[in-house]
């Protein structure tokens, strides 16, 4: 499982476990094995979406369904198509927490098709997985094979909403000789970071679409990072705000994630921010 996040990045370690030497499925030697029972009634054949994720209904769960950005605690098997099993919880005796916006896509959608207490086997397609790039020992362009049983759900606080605009804050943006462009949406007479300061700051990013990539409101926490570790443009942008503030930035490509981009940022995209500086260290 893949966490993913604009401006840090961490994987879980998979660890490569040999099947049993005898010829039975993965799929067969969990049922038999290491979940808990199926229903009676489970269907044979897959369900497939619209993304082109597989899916069927092991045991229907009598509890809630988790939504995208909700907490869960998961028992869990995957293996390849050749049969190598590459991570399991019943391996290690020990369920896996994680919030189903952080994980690889298939995932994300395929774990709220199942209420708590029930279990889901997912087919998922390389590029709802870890695509052409792989990951570890998952090779590039590999289907993902699942058994997950969903043991407990820990709904996602509400989100947090931007706080207070200046009634006078300027409508036009000053341009900054890098090209980046910024506007004060809320004068702070708090001391304003240098690049040598690490800052929390609560943000919002979208493009120009306004499609948004990433909000720390939507998670309702805070984020806290050395203002010399991120985008060219954060580490300009934060240094005309005072502590308290809040800060609305136009960031052009090369201040940005440039002609490679990262993740949902396609090259030479523009970013768009409101960031509120709460601390400064």
């Amino acid at each position: 499982m893949l966490r993913k996040c604009v401006l840090g990045a961490a994987v879980l370690v998979v660890a490569v476990i040999v099947l049993n030497r005898d010829r039975t499925s993965p799929r067969e030697s969990l049922l038999a094995n290491s979940t808990g029972p199926a229903d009676a009634d489970a269907p044979e054949k897959f369900t497939t979406t619209d993304s082109g994720l597989q899916y069927r209904i092991l045991r229907r769960g009598d509890g809630d369904k988790p939504n995208a950005r909700d907490t869960v605690t998961v028992n869990y098997a995957g293996w390849l198509d050749n049969g190598t099993l590459f991570d399991s919880s019943y391996e290690n005796d020990e369920p896996a927490t994680f919030r189903l916006d952080g994980v690889i896509a298939g995932w994300t959608e395929g774990v709220p098709l199942v209420s708590k207490g029930g279990m889901v086997e997912l087919r998922i397609p390389s590029e709802l997985g870890y695509g052409i790039r792989g990951s570890n020992t998952i090779p590039p362009d590999s289907a993902l094979n699942f058994i997950i049983e969903l043991v407990k759900v820990q709904p996602a606080p509400e989100p947090a909403k931007p706080g207070q605009q200046d009634s006078d804050a300027p409508e036009e943006f000053t341009t900054a000789d890098s090209g980046l462009k910024y506007r004060i949406l809320r004068k702070s007479d708090g001391a304003k970071p240098t690049t040598a300061d690490t800052v929390t700051v609560h943000y919002k990013g979208w493009l120009d679409d306004g499609t948004v990539f990433d909000s720390s409101y939507d998670r309702s926490e805070p984020t806290t990072f050395p203002l010399d570790g991120v985008i060219p443009g954060w580490t300009e942008g934060l240094t005309y705000v005072g502590k308290g503030g809040m800060i609305e930035l136009e960031i052009p490509a090369d201040l940005g994630y440039g002609p490679r981009g990262h993740g949902p940022i396609a090259p030479g995209a523009t970013l768009h921010f409101i960031v509120e500086l709460l601390d400064i260290r």
